[in-house]
This record gives C-alpha cells, structure tokens and sequence, in this order.
C-alpha cells in the first residue's frame, strides 16, 4: 500500500524555501507515531530539508544524481518503478511517500492512502501539493488537532482511502 504523509494549508501550500512555512509540533508528533516502524520515501530535496535519517524508519531517497552522497541508513533509488516494485513484492507493507511536490505529482496514481494535515491558514509558499479529486476518496477518519500556545493554528488530521 502506498500512503501520502503531507501537512498542507487552505492553498494546498506544503513547503517554502525547501522548508515547512509553518509550525506544528503535534503534527511532528503524528508523523512520528504514524510512520515508524515504516518505510518513508522521499526526494533528494526533502531529505535535505529534513537534514538526517529519520530513526526507527527505512529512509529511502528517490533521486536523479548517480553520484549523490548519503548517510549510512539511506537507501538510494534512481528509478520510481522501485516503489512500485516494492508494493507489488510486499502487499501488506504501508510505504509512506513523505514528499516533495514532484514525487507526490508523479505517484499520486499509485496512491491508496492520504494522511492530511488541513492547517486551516493560508502561508506564503512555493510548494504545492497536487490537486486532487475528492470524489475518488472516501475520507475515512477526521480528528480536530489542539491548538494551543506551541500550535498556534487550527488544523485537522485528515485519512482518505482511495474509493
């Protein structure tokens, strides 16, 4: 099973300057819980925002540079059909697609899952996430995040299943 793990505002804005726009340590908080144990897949350019290998987790970097340098703990892939190769050979797995925009856009069809974190806000952004038709989507589980003095936003923890 392939999941999406996203934050997105009202505009579907996801990063800016290779960043989060925003802060939310309960939505850090749910990513953690949600994807260890798990394999995360990201681009280069996410892993690089992120900065580490995120523990408790198979860490795997989708890039184009054959040459790329990364920390023990990092899988390496050059070909997206992996991900799909790897579904197919663990049917039972949930691999989470953690971003950036690019690799969203491009396995947005294979995608059977949305882990959404709606921040009801509008940031300056330069990042998107993919427009979607909700009408293929059942959304499946809807939780109010608290806000309080640390998160300052209103924001919702959203799971769609593809119909």
């Amino acid at each position: 099973m392939i999941s999406f793990l996203v934050a997105l505002d009202k505009n579907y804005v996801i990063g800016y300057n290779n960043d989060l726009p925003w802060s939310l340590p309960l939505d850090l908080k749910f990513f953690r819980e949600v994807t260890t144990g798990h394999t995360i897949i990201m681009g280069r350019k996410t892993f690089d925002a992120i900065g580490r290998v995120l523990p408790e987790r198979k860490n795997v970097v989708l890039t184009r540079q054959q040459q790329s340098e990364f920390p023990e703990g990092v899988t390496v892939i050059h070909d997206i059909d992996e991900i799909y190769k790897w579904e197919k050979e663990n049917p039972d797995e949930e691999l989470f697609v953690i971003g950036g925009a690019e690799l969203f856009k491009q396995t947005f069809p294979h995608a059977d899952r949305l882990y959404l974190t709606y921040i009801d806000h509008e940031f300056k952004g330069d990042t998107y996430f993919p427009s979607f038709n909700k009408d293929e989507w059942e959304l499946t589980h809807e939780e109010k995040g608290i806000r309080n003095e640390e998160n300052p936003y209103d924001y919702y923890f959203l799971q769609y299943d593809r119909k």
